[in-house]
């Protein structure tokens, strides 16, 4: 699935909201996680913190009574993305660090974890894990050949 424009606008709006919830203007909060849900038969997009108090919703219409079997794996691409655009805002949200932005399903079971604001972690996608075992493994090879040598 490819997010229409009007999708990552509203991506793009839901995130700034929530980064407005946590101003670095206000008192710091203690607050460690952003759960955002996603509905799939309704098309909601809803955030949460940790008390389980909202904080933003709304709905992407793309969404609504998607059946794709993938739908999940490619909604987390597509909030991956927009968080990285968004890295200004959302390292800098007044929320102590390390936070994190969770992906979870209808059911708040965790789908996948979005991004880690802190100062020294970077949440890498799968795409660019793919063969990293095996480009390891090479590169241990060849300083075991070199150091027998």
């Amino acid at each position: 699935m490819k997010a229409t424009e009007q999708t990552l606008l509203q991506i793009d709006r839901a995130i700034r909201k929530i980064a407005q919830k946590f101003s670095c203007d206000e008192e710091t909060s203690i607050i460690t996680d952003i759960h955002l849900r996603v509905f799939q038969d309704s098309g909601e997009f809803l955030a949460f913190n940790d008390e389980e108090e909202e904080i933003t919703r709304c709905v992407v219409e793309q969404w609504i009574e998607n059946k794709d079997d993938n739908f999940y794996k490619e909604v987390t691409v597509i909030l991956r993305d927009e968080l990285r655009k968004l890295h200004d805002i959302v390292d800098n949200m007044g929320i102590m660090k390390p936070y994190s932005f969770v992906l979870e399903d209808d059911d708040k079971e965790s789908i996948a974890e979005l991004y880690v604001a802190d100062d020294d972690t970077i949440i890498v996608g799968d795409d660019l894990m793919k063969g990293l075992d095996q480009d390891l493994d090479n590169f241990l090879d060849d300083l075991l050949k070199d150091y027998h040598s």
